[in-house]
């Protein structure tokens, strides 16, 4: 008798497996974002000839070398957003000549055009304020190593060069929300931008 319990449980122990479902492996999924509550502060860094509206989120640091050697100018500096382990570089550079605006603007293009290696599409969009400020923001999607990149001028004295990237792997359907938030910062900087100095 004791046979036989245990041959019918084992028959229907081993019937039962057959009938569950094979185990799939869960969906991969995006880590969940914390973004912070948009709020602004004012950079006034004595080392640079402007002023802007940063997010308090990110933190201003200035930049003390540049390949083991001092940056060409002390204005050279990185906004940091901690909470998404990115950076905006930021570079200045004083215009003496006609030569030094063609050179640094040609530069610019031809920086954020090295992008379309990886880029699906480069939006340039157009800046043009009434305070003596111009440049182009360019609004980089795809693979690209970074997502927005734009420059800021007088045309005749300074000019300012920024580009944003992430401490991880380019994916950008992951990162997008990222990009679009962190994009309306940009907007607010551009927006905010001044000259406090007309010369170097």
């Amino acid at each position: 008798m004791y046979r036989l319990n245990i041959l019918v449980f084992l028959i229907f122990f081993l019937s039962s497996c057959g009938d569950a479902p094979p185990p799939t492996p869960k969906p991969r999924a995006f880590p969940k974002v914390e973004y912070p509550e948009k709020a602004y502060q004012q950079f006034d860094e004595d080392y640079c000839a402007f002023t802007f509206e940063y997010p308090e989120y990110a933190e201003v640091q200035q930049d003390k070398s540049f390949f083991d050697e001092a940056p060409p100018h002390p204005c050279w500096f990185d906004l940091y957003f901690k909470d998404f382990d990115g950076r905006l570089y930021c570079s200045y550079a004083p215009i003496e000549n006609q030569a030094d605006w063609e050179d640094l603007r040609s530069d610019a293009f031809n920086l954020a055009d090295w992008h379309n290696k990886k880029a699906s599409y480069i939006d340039e969009m157009l800046i043009r304020k009434d305070n003596n400020v111009s440049g182009v923001l360019f609004l980089i999607e795809g693979h690209a190593a970074s997502p927005a990149q734009f420059y800021l001028t007088d045309s005749t004295n300074h000019f300012l060069r920024a580009s944003l990237y992430f401490n991880t792997e380019v994916r950008p359907d992951s990162m997008a929300p990222v990009y679009e938030f962190l994009e309306t910062d940009l907007l607010r900087m551009i927006e905010t931008f001044e000259w406090t100095k007309q010369g170097d």
